[in-house]
C-alpha cells in the first residue's frame, strides 16, 4: 500500500473486511506536496453544517454533479483524496432479495476510490474530519448487479487528482467515469455481509453453490420507512 500510494506513514491500521458509514476509513491526501494516510469518518459532513445531529451521511458523492452540489463543490476543488481498497461489495435485487457480490481487481492489486473529505469544526473547537467516495455509472461488466460504482482512479493519474493547488475540479473532472472493462471481476459472497458487526476474511469468500446462506438483515420497520427522504438522490447509499 505505502508502496502503489506514496505516502510517508507507516499506520499498521488492521486490515477491515466489512467497512460501513460513519466507521474509520484510511484516505491518501497531499499536503505541500507530500503524501499523507489519515483515518477519517466514512460520511461527509461539510464545514458549514451547524449542528451534525441534523445532518445525514453522505458516504457517496455522485460524480455527475460534483462540481455544483453545495455539500461537494469546495472539497472539489480543494480537498481531495484517495481511498485504498481491495475491492467493494454490492448487491443485486433477485426477486425480492438481495445477492451480495465482491468486486476486485482481476489482478489482485489494490483499488483508489477518488473521494473527497471535509473537516467540520464545533463550537468547542471540536473537529472531526470526514470523507466521501465520489460515484458514477456502472460499467457493462458491474451494470447487472447495480447501476453505479465507485470512480477508480489509476496510479498515473494518482498525481493529478490529488495536486488541488495546481489542478482545478474541472479539468480532473476528466477522471469521473466508469472503470475500464478489464479491470474488475465479480462474484457473489456470503449474506453474512450485510450485518456490519461481521468482519473478516470469510466474507470475500466465494459462495459455493447449493450453500445455505445465513439469515438476511431483517426488513426496515414501518417507522424506518417512513423516516426515509422522499426523491433520494443516492447520495447516502452504497453506490
Amino acid at each position: 500500500m505505502r508502496t502503489l500510494f506514496g505516502y510517508e506513514e507507516e499506520p499498521n491500521f488492521p486490515p477491515r473486511y466489512n467497512g460501513a458509514a460513519a466507521q474509520p476509513i484510511g484516505i491518501v491526501r497531499q499536503v505541500d506536496g507530500k503524501r499523507h494516510f489519515v483515518l477519517v469518518r466514512w460520511g461527509l459532513l461539510p464545514s458549514w453544517i451547524k449542528d451534525p445531529r441534523t445532518f445525514s451521511l453522505l458516504i457517496n458523492a455522485r460524480g455527475e454533479t460534483v462540481l455544483e452540489k453545495p455539500a461537494f463543490r469546495a472539497a472539489m476543488k480543494r480537498r481531495r483524496c484517495l481511498i485504498p481498497a481491495d475491492g467493494f461489495y454490492e448487491w443485486q435485487e433477485d426477486g425480492g432479495r438481495k445477492r451480495s457480490f465482491f468486486i476486485h481487481a482481476k489482478s489482485g492489486a489494490p483499488l483508489a476510490f477518488a473521494g473527497l473529505w471535509e473537516t467540520w469544526t464545533g463550537p468547542y473547537g471540536e473537529e472531526l474530519e470526514t470523507a466521501a467516495i465520489v460515484t458514477t455509472r456502472a460499467n457493462q461488466m458491474l451494470a447487472p448487479i447495480h447501476d453505479r460504482m465507485p470512480v477508480i482512479v489509476p496510479p498515473e493519474a494518482f498525481d493529478l487528482w490529488l495536486d488541488c493547488a495546481n489542478v482545478d475540479a474541472q479539468t480532473v473532472a476528466a477522471l469521473i467515469t466508469p472503470a475500464p472493462e478489464d479491470l474488475l471481476e465479480a462474484y457473489e459472497v456470503s449474506t453474512a455481509v450485510n450485518r456490519t458487526t461481521n468482519d473478516g476474511p470469510k466474507l470475500q469468500e466465494p459462495v459455493v453453490a447449493g450453500q445455505l446462506q445465513p439469515e438476511a438483515v431483517k426488513p426496515p420497520t414501518r417507522r424506518a420507512r417512513a423516516k426515509r427522504v422522499k426523491n433520494d438522490d443516492g447520495q447516502g447509499a452504497l453506490f
